[in-house]
């Protein structure tokens, strides 16, 4: 349980930094694409510290396609909470039920643990 714990931490953190990287210029947009593209990846540097280690501590209790819809649901968690409160941006009955279905796609994969290694 304290894996899973960790590694969600890690990915909340990581997509936190990866959106604001992705999307924090939007309000920006009198500064040049070269400026927005070099502050973008120096942002997204910590994103890389946070997803390599979140991914190596996950891949055993989790498979890789587990470890990757965790990711994309909490990116999506993560942006949606940056888009409303940074972009001022509210969700509509589509957005809540895309992110519904999303979910049920987690628990779907959910399902498919580990498999022990062939020989």
């Amino acid at each position: 349980m304290r894996t899973t714990i960790t590694v969600i931490l890690l990915l909340v953190a990581s997509n936190a930094f990866m959106t604001v990287a992705w999307y924090g210029h939007l309000k920006y947009k009198q500064v040049a694409l070269v400026s927005v593209i070099a502050v973008s990846w120096l942002i997204a540097l910590p994103e890389y510290a946070l997803q390599v280690p979140a991914n190596r501590l996950g891949h055993g209790e989790f498979t890789a396609t587990q470890l990757k819809v965790m990711q994309e649901v909490i990116s999506l968690g993560v942006f949606a909470v940056f888009a409303f409160l940074y972009l001022k941006e509210v969700p509509t009955w589509r957005t809540v039920a895309a992110f519904l279905l999303i979910i049920a796609a987690v628990a779907l994969i959910r399902g498919d643990g580990p498999k022990p290694p062939t020989e």
